[in-house]
């Protein structure tokens, strides 16, 4: 495996393996709230890095047509598989490609969207501010940007991709030497808390029921996630501002470590 990039698309096969109606129900009821919507009947959307494709299905099941492109073969493959087991697989209107959001050549060949989604992807590319600037001639004027960047947490940000990049360069077997403690940090500290209110594994739980994620994919996308790069809400927001969006609504994780959450509007 390359020491330059975290393999995301065979964790997002794992969580496949757990994929089921109350998750993906979640996911568009995710979309719905974000977007203050019904539905997506005759709406463009364009998932910038589908994963394992759970937002391009719920995007579609709303009734949009959809485009997925990701960087990852097997996220490509994810997709692939999502759209065949719910949907027609030649369906015109979701098409699943192998795309880069740092490629603007590519980018190109799509016409103006009404909703662009990129959900926890473009501070994985290896140049976030480049491929930040490439969602913007992909919203319509009037249509909406879909973001998660990741937060700068300053010295801790430096910790976190010490983590990083020491596990992607760790031999597979080796792997746990590092899991293991980084596990306990993340997850000992909310898991004692749950349990002192009464409430077991309630914020693990939580998980499926916030846009039907799973908290072990989490966890694993969180500790192998290379490239990695941040920013904070404000500087999210002045780039965007200057290139003629609005924010529409915005979700902060605080001084935490996470994703900041933004809903644009373009003009």
């Amino acid at each position: 495996m390359s020491k330059d990039r975290f393999e995301f698309g065979k964790n997002w096969a794992q969580f496949l393996e757990w994929l089921d109606d109350e998750r993906i129900e979640n996911a568009e009821q995710s979309l719905r709230d974000w977007l203050g919507v019904e539905t997506l009947q005759g709406k463009t959307f364009l998932d910038v890095g589908s994963g394992s494709g759970l937002f391009s299905l719920a995007a579609r099941k709303l009734g949009a047509s959809v485009s997925s492109f990701d960087y990852d073969v097997n996220s490509v493959k994810c997709t692939r598989i999502l759209r065949k087991k719910y949907d027609d697989p030649k369906d015109p209107d979701w098409k699943v490609e192998r795309g880069d959001a740092l490629d603007s050549g590519y980018l190109s060949k799509y016409p103006e969207q009404d909703i662009v989604y990129s959900w926890g992807v473009l501070h994985h590319t290896g140049d976030m501010y480049r491929a930040l600037g490439n969602m913007v001639p992909l919203v319509k004027d009037g249509g909406n940007l879909m973001i998660a960047i990741y937060n700068d947490q300053g010295v801790y940000t430096r910790m976190w991709k010490w983590v990083k990049k020491t596990y992607n360069s760790m031999p597979e077997a080796a792997r746990p030497l590092l899991m293991v403690p980084v596990f306990i940090r993340m997850w000992g500290p909310p898991t004692i808390k749950d349990f002192l209110r009464l409430k077991p594994f309630a914020t693990w739980k939580a998980r499926k029921e916030e846009r039907g994620m799973s908290a072990m994919v989490d966890f694993y996308d969180w500790i192998g996630g290379w490239p990695f790069e941040t920013a904070k809400p404000e500087e999210i927001l002045d780039f965007y501002r200057k290139r003629g969006f609005t924010l529409e609504k915005l979700y902060t994780c605080g001084n935490g470590k996470g994703c900041n959450q933004f809903l644009f509007k373009k003009g």
